[in-house]
């Protein structure tokens, strides 16, 4: 599950811009995307990383997808990167 691919991967980042910049960048691997995260937050997000043909893997739970990424709030969307 993408669960533990956040908690194994090295090089993550966190929140909707920077994952959107990231991308845009060339630098990511693969997208998380929480399903229960409001669809205007996460749209761009999903759009820009099929655009440039990074996989998008989601998951059910924002909170769980924080606490993955072993922060104390909900995350939206996280990048892994190289």
């Amino acid at each position: 599950m993408s669960y533990e691919k956040v908690l194994q991967a090295e090089h993550i980042i966190i929140g909707t811009k920077q994952t959107v910049k990231a991308l845009k960048s060339g630098s990511v691997i693969e997208v998380v995307v929480a399903t229960d995260a409001d669809l205007k937050v996460v749209s761009k997000v999903v759009q820009t990383a099929k655009e440039m043909e990074v996989p998008i893997s989601y998951v059910d739970s924002m909170k769980k997808l924080g606490r993955a990424c072993k922060i104390d709030v909900g995350a939206a969307t996280v990048a892994i990167t190289r």
